[in-house]
């Protein structure tokens, strides 16, 4: 069983020579699997397509693989015992329960020779599709839970995502420019628009929602060196760029969100006594009125640099829409709200165990009342949706995880005194703010590679750190 320790104070960060951390050649390869595993995801277009889950479903083999020989390496077996895993493990048995054979359809003996049964899912198939996708998600995160544990590998982590995140952000620009309706050049995308190496670009909006969360969170907070500063300012430009550029209206309300989520909790903070540290700004010795005074002005200038960037770059039409001020259909929602309705009705028809994990496409088409046109696999809210496909129960993991989330998230910050490591959780606990925010207007967290970076934040906003006793001792004596 893990045992970490949440103590300690430093301002300092992207600095590895502080302390040699201990650690198996096994473990050091789990840990590599984890940032490999959401990395492949994101580029293998989302993790979206069935080859792409397969591999997926390799690479978390071999992980288990490492976890195993890692364990047998220290002669122990070791893992998390932290609650925010079990919501994940009761979707699983509500998928489980939804397929055992307890439904007996309406249909006369005698045109069978046996007596015909059927499960609760309307769509079998895909439920037990869904059950993988959630094994491979609890296995993921149980891992990250386990190895993300020591100030090295956060600041690796932290690291790994901002720089990757940047990268994409500003290879989706370059590609929105070029008006390319080609992923690498050699993937047409004919029925969504692509952005970056996603298919969907709202769920590449989502992306980047949880990444400048924790980029912003870093830039806002205090103990963050000088010279990190510039490079922190380029990352949030370009990941807020891009959003806008995606024209994803769930996309911009979240970006607010994520802003507004960030200076609330930065000026809680603030507002604190914290122990000064030789790296400080100046601007930290200034009242508190002024200090938040500056925090929300930067902020709010921050959105208005973003879109005049946008709009002299010749993306004026996708701000337009992502604010909602353009939008070329009748239906404003894009017909949201009669696929809100349709899930309603599935929801009235099946309150409790729901009509089958991933089993939406499969009711839709019982309620849909327009002339069929559409074949539709979401509901585009995904607390509807995981109503209409888990029932009650299934609402309440979501709730509870939730719950769980902020509950632990905010233990983390009040309680640690490491600067770096209440701005990576503050910041992570806001991309996942935001993503929730767009999960009332989209599906964002279906798409694979998003699941896997969300759950990584998850993380890294919940899990206690085990700092070194050296570490602590040089920090202790002021070394």
């Amino acid at each position: 069983m893990a045992e970490s320790l949440e103590t300690t104070s430093s301002s300092e960060w992207f600095d590895a020579t502080i302390v040699k951390e201990k650690t198996t050649f096994w473990g050091g390869a789990v840990f590599f699997m984890i940032c490999l595993i959401a990395i492949f995801a994101n580029l293998a277009f989302g993790g979206v397509s069935t080859g792409a889950l397969g591999l997926i479903s390799i690479l978390i083999g071999l992980l288990v693989i490492f976890w195993v020989l890692d364990a047998w390496k220290n002669k122990q077996i070791s893992f998390s015992t932290n609650f925010l895993q079990l919501p994940i493990l009761g979707l699983i048995v509500i998928g489980l329960i939804q397929l055992l054979p307890f439904y007996t359809p309406d249909i006369p003996n005698n045109l069978l020779q046996t007596s015909a049964v059927s499960s609760l899912s309307l769509d079998p198939y895909s439920t037990r599709f869904a059950i993988i996708k959630l094994v491979i998600y609890l296995i993921f995160f149980a891992s990250a839970l386990r190895y993300i544990n020591t100030q090295k590998r956060l600041r690796k982590v932290v690291i790994t995502i901002i720089v990757f995140a940047s990268i994409m952000a500003f290879f989706g620009v370059l590609q929105r420019l070029a008006s390319s309706e080609f992923i690498y050049g050699i993937r047409e995308v004919k029925q969504a628009v692509p952005f970056a190496s996603y298919v969907n670009q709202h769920h590449f909006a989502a992306f980047l929602e949880m990444t400048i969360g924790l980029t912003l969170s870093l830039l806002l907070g205090s103990g963050t060196k000088k010279d990190k500063l510039l490079l922190l300012i380029i990352a949030v430009v370009l990941m807020g760029i891009a959003i806008i550029f995606t024209g994803s209206r769930g996309g911009f309300i979240s970006l607010i969100g994520v802003i507004c989520f960030l200076v609330l909790l930065n000026i809680f903070n603030r507002n604190k006594n914290i122990e000064k540290t030789e790296d400080q700004d100046v601007a930290d010795e200034q009242s508190p009125l002024m200090r938040n005074l500056i925090l929300i002005g930067g902020s709010v200038g921050l959105v208005v640099v973003l879109f005049i960037t946008v709009a002299w770059l010749g993306g004026g039409d996708s701000a337009l829409r992502g604010t909602g001020i353009e939008v070329n259909q009748a239906d404003f929602t894009s017909g949201r709200t009669h696929f809100w309705g349709v899930a309603l009705q599935i929801i009235k028809d099946n309150p409790i165990l729901g009509a089958g994990l991933e089993s939406f496409g499969v009711a839709f088409t019982k309620y849909d009342t327009w002339n069929g046109q559409f074949r539709l696999e979401y509901a585009h809210n995904d607390y509807l949706q995981i109503l209409a496909d888990a029932g009650i129960f299934g609402l309440l993991c979501i709730i509870g995880f939730i719950f769980l989330l902020f509950k632990q998230s905010f233990k983390i910050i009040n309680s640690t005194s490491d600067n770096f490591r209440r701005n990576v959780a503050i910041g992570s606990l806001a991309g996942c703010f935001g993503i929730m925010i767009h999960s009332f207007f989209d599906f964002p967290l279906r798409t694979n590679a998003n699941m896997f970076f969300f759950l990584i934040l998850v993380t890294l906003a919940i899990v206690p750190i085990n700092y070194p006793k050296l570490y602590r001792k040089r920090v202790k004596g002021g070394k």
